[in-house]
């Protein structure tokens, strides 16, 4: 099996980059064909309109979503670990957060500006989070309450995201995720002894 990409799958990678560092509305085809390095006519043979490759885009993040949720609970033994693995997730995108704001919550803040068809398909993301990070609460011993501290969980990172990218500031980051890490270890059920 052959590890070169397509060209469509370059289309679908260049796109997915200059749709969260320029936003979907300001990036063009002609964008996107020029940082493949590809003619307008063969970028038309692969998508038809720029809602095609957006529901491209969409596809390949909530794959890439599942992907990177499926190997912290491989990786993690603990439920407390693989929630601590998505508090870190802020410090190892930190320059990307700071620069752009979170490629999922800006995306989704945009389509929902414009009321986008594709909104829906867009925050679907935010749900395998919520979801993923549902099941990780339960695990730790707070099935009565997971689904709110998911919500809780994912409001605080996109808060963190919105005011590290405003204030473009690594400490803030750091300081918050070591907040949200000393909450989560506060959650732990202390045991009946």
């Amino acid at each position: 099996m052959s590890t070169t990409q397509t060209t469509r799958d370059q289309i679908v990678e260049a796109a997915d980059a200059l749709f969260y560092q320029r936003g979907y509305e300001k990036t063009s085809f002609a964008d996107i064909a020029s940082l493949v390095s590809i003619s307008r006519g063969n970028f038309y043979y692969h998508f038809k309109t720029k809602d095609d490759i957006l529901a491209a885009v969409i596809a390949l993040r909530a794959a890439k979503t599942q992907a990177m949720l499926q190997s912290w609970f491989d990786q993690e033994a603990t439920p407390l670990a693989r929630l601590g693995r998505f508090a870190e997730m802020l410090i190892q995108n930190r320059q990307a957060i700071q620069r752009f704001g979170c490629p999922v919550g800006t995306l989704c803040t945009e389509l929902a500006k414009v009321d986008h068809p594709s909104r829906g398909d867009a925050n679907m993301i935010f749900g395998q989070f919520r979801d993923w990070l549902r099941e990780q609460f339960k695990a730790l011993g707070r099935a009565d309450n997971a689904d709110h501290l998911a919500m809780h969980l994912l409001a605080r990172s996109q808060g963190v995201a919105a005011l590290a990218n405003a204030f473009n500031d690594e400490a803030f980051i750091r300081y918050e995720v070591g907040l949200i890490e000393d909450w989560l270890q506060a959650l732990v059920p202390k045991r009946s002894q």
